[in-house]
């Protein structure tokens, strides 16, 4: 069986709740703050999920600058890996979840097989980052404005992503 990690950096705790619910759903998978993974973490599992909230003009949460320099530097070349990122659409219309855009660039430079794109169906935002193609790189999540619709995302995410894990 191939084993999954979710890795996440959170401030307020909704990345965290994000982690938590994506883990719960893909019965079994490993979770660690970034703020205590090792370059170890990215080599040891198969599937590896990457997940931030995004602060300011759409940078990383604090946690993950430690960290990127290793997802960046790692051979994730037989690695499959999918991102998410939680962001405020309304108040950073500019940069929305552009978090998730900086962990897909990390991942994609690093080799890894990126799954998980999304619709931005349902979204109001001017601009991200984690948009290519006219689909999210991966999941976004916004707790601020639309949590009731949170859970929903996350099902269809994980029902999307499993049978590629």
């Amino acid at each position: 069986m191939k084993k999954t990690i979710i890795i996440y950096g959170s401030t307020t705790g909704n990345a965290a709740s994000a982690a938590q619910t994506i883990a719960e759903k893909l019965n079994g998978a490993e979770i660690k703050e970034v703020s205590s993974a090792t370059k170890d973490d990215l080599t040891a599992y198969d599937n590896i999920i990457l997940g931030s909230s995004t602060w300011g003009d759409g940078e990383l949460q604090d946690d993950w600058f430690g960290f990127l320099p290793s997802v960046k530097s790692a051979d994730l070349s037989k690695k499959t890996v999918a991102v998410f990122a939680v962001g405020d659409q309304f108040s950073y219309s500019d940069t929305y979840v552009n978090a998730m855009g900086s962990l897909y660039e990390a991942a994609k430079s690093a080799g890894a097989k990126i799954i998980g794109s999304t619709s931005t169906e349902g979204y109001s935002f001017n601009s991200s980052t984690a948009v290519i193609d006219g689909k999210f790189v991966g999941l976004a999540l916004d707790y601020d404005n639309q949590a009731e619709m949170s859970e929903d995302r996350i099902s269809a995410w994980v029902a999307q992503i499993s049978p590629e894990l």
